[in-house]
């Protein structure tokens, strides 16, 4: 008795926001339906933006009914997923590391509809899969570009919450750019929040007293702090997840690149397996070799970078696609 109550008042009761988007008149019953938790704003030209795209991208390429809640509470998780899937949802993802306990939970109980967590690699058959972005891999090219570019030898990577994949990017950072130069001083710090602007704010501000004139900045909503900073002493930024110089162009001034992930194309794939009844449970993991992750062009600050540099980080960027830089090796 008392499950069914708790399930009547999660499907009543959780944010209204979330069937916000994606909502037409005269949608089809066997319409795809996909739905998605974020932990923070979609408009953080990062991270989560990233998902918003995704869920666009496939609201356009399969006619999927879309809705999403950002800034959820962890406290929340559990009875938001149950929400969207007693709500009839097929796919609900769960837009991080932090979704995935709750999830394996939550998939327990509805066996007909998938969830995917991204940013890890459970699966927990026959409805519950990841997809994993390799964050050392895109923090290792971070690292290396930011290393071959620095005109002070020091360089800093400004990220988030202490979740594995922001360790992993973080420990990249450092290993591509001693890849690069063994003497260079690369720090990583971590805020704790993805929403403590002040505090990546200060964290950057200290990375620059001490020397650094280029900053990686992925700590999602964060990295408004991160640029503040780096506007303020005219260091230049290396954005995370998505491409900054398209969701922050207000920032181009100061912006060098970006580590880009293709989100919406990988998550979309598996949306449509989910669909035509192909999915498998299990962990996807996406990179440099299958053209998903790519460094975006240096655009405005082309003129920085020299031809010899350039041929550098072409050739970074190939030899981790081939493997003949073995990153287990740097783990």
């Amino acid at each position: 008795m008392k499950k069914g109550l708790l399930l009547l008042l999660a499907v009543l009761l959780f944010p209204i926001v979330s069937f916000a988007e994606g909502q037409k008149e005269g949608e089809s019953s066997d319409q795809l339906k996909v739905a998605a938790l974020l932990p923070g704003p979609i408009n953080d030209g990062g991270w989560n933006t990233n998902m918003y795209d995704s869920l666009k991208f496939m609201e356009k390429e399969l006619g999927a009914k879309i809705a999403y809640t950002e800034r959820t509470p962890a406290s929340d998780y559990e009875e938001i997923f149950r929400g969207y899937a007693a709500s009839g949802y097929n796919i609900v993802f769960g837009h991080g590391f932090e979704f995935g306990e709750p999830a394996e939970k939550v998939a327990k109980e509805f066996p007909d509809v998938t969830f995917i967590i991204t940013s890890t690699s459970i699966s927990q058959p026959p409805n519950l899969g990841s997809f994993l972005v390799d964050d050392f891999q895109c923090g290792f090219v971070q690292g290396a570009v930011a290393a071959i570019l620095s005109k002070s030898g020091i360089v800093g990577y400004v990220g988030g919450m202490e979740i594995p994949p922001i360790v992993n990017q973080s420990k990249g950072f450092v290993a591509g750019a001693k890849y690069v130069d063994k003497s260079i001083d690369a720090k990583a710090l971590l805020t704790g929040s993805f929403e403590d602007i002040a505090k990546a704010k200060e964290m950057s501000k200290s990375l620059i007293a001490e020397g650094a004139d280029i900053l990686v900045a992925d700590a999602d909503e964060s990295n408004h702090g991160v640029i503040e900073a780096v506007e303020e002493a005219g260091a230049l930024v290396i954005g995370s997840s998505g491409d900054i110089y398209e969701t922050v162009p207000d920032a181009r001034d100061v912006i060098l690149t970006s580590m880009t992930e293709n989100m919406p194309k990988g998550l979309t794939v598996l949306a449509k397996s989910v669909a035509d009844g192909t999915f498998e449970a299990k962990n996807y993991i996406i990179g440099l070799h299958d053209g998903a992750v790519a460094l975006a062009p240096f655009r405005d600050k082309a003129s920085l970078v020299s031809a010899d540099q350039q041929a550098q980080i072409d050739k970074i960027i190939q030899d981790l696609k081939d493997g003949t830089i073995d990153l287990n090796q740097y783990k």
